[in-house]
């Protein structure tokens, strides 16, 4: 039997539990998959009340909650009571975050779970209260390796059914990109993202391309050495490997619906050369995917949205293409090697 998904509480004074609420209301027009909640019970009812949204919630093990799915929201209760307000981030919210994440992350490793769906956290909060890791994906990562023994290298996916896109270079200031962008860097995080295609995604041959970091990707060194010097190599690498990648490509001209019909994911130098096409594309249902871990891990991808916590106003479809897109990933079956 599917185990059912694990999901994080995330920033309590945001819109995680809002949307969470909402997803469980929708688990039948949406064909929403099993899943339980790690965090505060009592906090989740009070919210669904304010809400106004009729969620019966109940306290429960992870092994109970596909039988308790369908007509009650299954939570897995925390010994950290929460006491955040809609919108005001107070003590209890870092606290509650993290250890959310790490026990969804222990039940999926133990086996108690299918895979982890983590609603949006604050990092301002989470750094106040001395997280020391850049962010979620940092974490998930920490804790796979004192979990499992297993030393990974996290990448960031940001995927719909429009477009797939990876940041090499994820939260660094612009003018830091070219200093921490190396052609080592983009052989390991085009690896990962070919073998996750088709271990994860069930994609037998996938197709890669490289962006450039420079306009025109670079006109051969004219406007700037990091495309000839580290993208070209790098694409020449993994091509040797037997990789299906292009590259580097002129940004401005990937992301058309003609271009984007050529390839599977496209490498991104950074942040926002990936971010910027697939939320003008898939605003409301992309999903961020962290690939490399031993476990799948998937997220609605947007932020906390203080502003309208609490109000009723969330939209709840990038946490429903989520939970999807996760129960997917733990169904399929990565296809034979290709003799």
């Amino acid at each position: 039997m599917q185990r059912p998904l694990a999901v994080t509480l995330g920033e309590p004074a945001g819109i995680g539990p809002d949307i969470t609420l909402n997803a469980w209301r929708q688990r039948s027009t949406c064909n929403i998959p099993a899943f339980y909640v790690v965090g505060d019970p009592d906090f989740l009812a009070r919210r669904a009340r304010r809400l106004d949204l009729d969620v019966p919630v109940t306290v429960c093990e992870p092994e109970e909650a596909r039988a308790r799915f369908a007509t009650q929201l299954p939570v897995v209760p925390m010994e950290l009571p929460v006491t955040a307000a809609p919108g005001i981030p107070d003590a209890s919210s870092a606290p509650a975050a993290v250890a959310a994440i790490r026990r969804a992350v222990t039940d999926v490793c133990s086996g108690r779970a299918a895979a982890v769906v983590t609603n949006p956290v604050a990092k301002s909060v989470l750094y106040r209260n001395g997280f020391t890791e850049p962010g979620h994906t940092e974490y998930l990562a920490r804790l796979a390796a004192e979990l499992t023994g297993i030393e990974v290298h996290p990448v960031m996916m940001l995927w719909a059914p429009e477009l797939a896109v990876v940041p090499v270079t994820v939260h660094l200031p612009l003018r830091e990109v070219p200093v921490h962008l190396t052609c080592a860097l983009v052989v390991a995080t085009g690896r990962i993202v070919a073998r996750d295609l088709r271990d994860r995604f069930g994609l037998c041959h996938p197709r890669l391309v490289a962006a450039g970091l420079n306009p025109h990707a670079g006109e051969d060194g004219a406007l700037g050495p990091e495309d000839r010097d580290v993208i070209t190599p790098a694409v020449e690498q993994l091509r040797a490997e037997g990789i299906d990648i292009r590259g580097p490509l002129s940004a401005d001209t990937m992301f058309h619906p003609q271009a984007r019909s050529a390839y599977d994911a496209a490498l991104c130098m950074y942040h926002d050369q990936a971010l910027i096409p697939i939320k003008t594309l898939a605003f409301d249902h992309a999903v961020n995917v962290t690939l490399g871990l031993p476990f799948v891990r998937t997220s609605p991808d947007h932020g906390t949205a203080f502003d309208i916590a609490g109000t009723g106003r969330a939209n709840p479809a990038s946490l429903i293409a989520a939970l999807q897109l996760g129960y997917r990933l733990t169904a399929v079956r990565a296809p034979a090697p290709v003799a």
